[in-house]
């Protein structure tokens, strides 16, 4: 593929000046566009060290607002980064709905120089391959265009450039003895770089490779690109914000072929106060021994709590975080998502929030709001919360093959029991903050929310991210269970 491009292809001063000028302003205007129609650029800047990719980048941006894009030079992991999963600080960079995000260098260094310098085993190579494209897809499915570029030159170009820049006192810092090893080894750079132009370049988020001997031909074939690409997607978007989505009548009863998970659980386990107390104390203290292990192996563990309204949520997460030391662990509370939040993709502020490794991460609430509240209220659409399933296991999938332990509680109640709690919470002064008119209206759609609870979780009980169903109309024992199964789930990686 590398080996066959022509790379003396070039252009005259003339016919470059002449072309460059009316891309930039073209490229000016689209940017405009993309602010009004709030359509996500990101442009993806890959290829051989000295390619010239640093003053391809400045060139697509001279006429741009620069209120309107940022600029991600992306250098090895800091010992933060290195804390998570190797997307997580690629999450942290993607531009809001409207805005253009320039990757000088992106997640591709994982399969590429990782693999070259032996920083990535063989064995993960496929599952690295797996999650970028997992990755673009979730971000092309939600909207935002993609751009990828690969700057092909060949060895004799990359040992002539190294050598003008390493001579330059302006320029040689930039030179690092990594780029001297492409040269060294320039035909296996070469073939993990065809490996990955060919793992990679899918429907919607395709590589686009130029020929990079000539600068000018480089920069013009690079900018003519940009601009059929996001010219293409302006249109598309237009097209679909013009046809209004028809949405299937809700579901109210699971269908006789359905599994109902919800209906095995038995509602009358219960725990008496004595003994509540005594196996809370037992579970408690062992946990805080977890959590020393679990910080010494850099381990990362996430809990999750979803449930009906008034289930006890809080209550069972104050019980299992009240004798954690407070700096390793982090609860984190999620209701209807910020303006800055809704111009990402929905998992961006549940990736923001993940923990370390070494760390307790506690959610209340999560990613499934997708396929639940927003599937049930309208905010999203069937092709959106239908989408999320295969998204979500994507995501889990991701976390668990970076080390996380994820525990995924559904804490079940009777809606007799949901009545009386919301009656007691009405009557009581300090606790009236918790009751809105929204849990009331949500009794209502209780049907609906039944068959979204059952579907959520048949589609995403995987082997590593198993649901547990907890049965919650006795509180002492809801806490109990939650707070030994996130133990045995700790011991069991441990």
């Amino acid at each position: 593929m590398l080996k066959s491009l022509d790379l003396e292809l070039c252009l005259d001063k003339e016919a470059y000046k002449s072309q460059i000028e009316n891309l930039m302003r073209e490229l000016r205007s689209l940017q405009r566009a993309c602010w009004q129609q709030k359509l996500p650029v990101v442009v993806v800047i890959e290829g051989w060290a000295a390619a010239g990719k640093g003053k391809l980048v400045k060139t697509i941006i001279d006429y741009m607002d620069p209120r309107g894009f940022v600029i991600h030079p992306i250098f090895a992991p800091s010992s933060e980064e290195q804390s998570y999963p190797f997307l997580w600080r690629f999450w942290q960079k993607l531009p809001p709905q409207g805005k253009i995000g320039l990757f000088y260098h992106s997640w591709y260094t994982r399969v590429l120089e990782d693999r070259l310098f032996g920083r990535l085993d063989s064995k993960q190579v496929p599952i690295a391959i797996r999650d970028i494209n997992a990755f673009e897809r979730q971000l092309v499915d939600s909207g935002v265009t993609i751009a990828k570029f690969w700057i092909h030159i060949d060895r004799k170009e990359l040992k002539k450039r190294l050598k003008k820049y390493g001579a330059d006192e302006l320029s040689a810092w930039r030179v690092r003895p990594e780029d001297w090893q492409q040269e060294k080894r320039y035909k296996k750079y070469r073939s993990l770089a065809e490996d990955m132009l060919t793992s990679t370049s899918t429907g919607d988020a395709s590589w686009t490779i130029v020929e990079g001997n000539c600068s000018r031909w480089a920069r013009v074939k690079v900018l003519s690109q940009l601009v059929a690409v996001i010219s293409s997607a302006l249109a598309k978007k237009q097209a679909l914000d013009n046809v209004s989505s028809v949405n299937l009548p809700a579901q109210e009863k699971l269908l006789i072929t359905e599994p109902d998970y919800l209906a095995k659980v038995d509602l009358a386990s219960g725990l008496e106060k004595a003994d509540y107390e005594v196996r809370l104390r037992d579970a408690q203290l062992k946990l805080r021994k977890l959590q020393l292990k679990i910080y010494q192996k850099q381990i990362p563990v996430l809990a999750i709590f979803e449930g009906w309204d008034a289930a006890g949520k809080g209550g069972t997460i104050k019980r299992l975080t009240d004798v954690l030391d407070p700096r390793s662990y982090r609860v984190s509370a999620f209701s209807k998502p910020t303006e800055e939040e809704y111009s990402h993709h929905y998992l961006w502020r549940f990736w923001r929030k993940l923990p370390a490794k070494g760390s307790i991460g506690i959610f209340d609430r999560s990613w499934y709001g997708r396929v639940l509240v927003e599937r049930v209220e309208g905010f999203a659409t069937d092709q959106e919360w239908q989408r999320s399933f295969g998204e979500i296991n994507e995501f889990e999938g991701m976390l668990t093959a970076a080390g996380f332990v994820l525990i995924k509680f559904w804490l079940h109640i009777s809606p007799e029991e949901q009545k009386n709690r919301f009656e007691a919470r009405a009557n009581n002064p300090f606790k009236q903050y918790k009751l809105t008119d929204e849990d009331w209206r949500n009794r209502e759609k209780w049907g609906q929310y039944y068959v979204a609870v059952n579907q959520a979780i048949a589609r995403t009980n995987t082997p590593n991210a198993s649901w547990t169903v907890i049965p919650a109309n006795n509180k002492y024992f809801a806490r109990v269970q939650a707070i030994e199964t996130v133990i045995a789930a700790i011991e069991n990686k441990l």
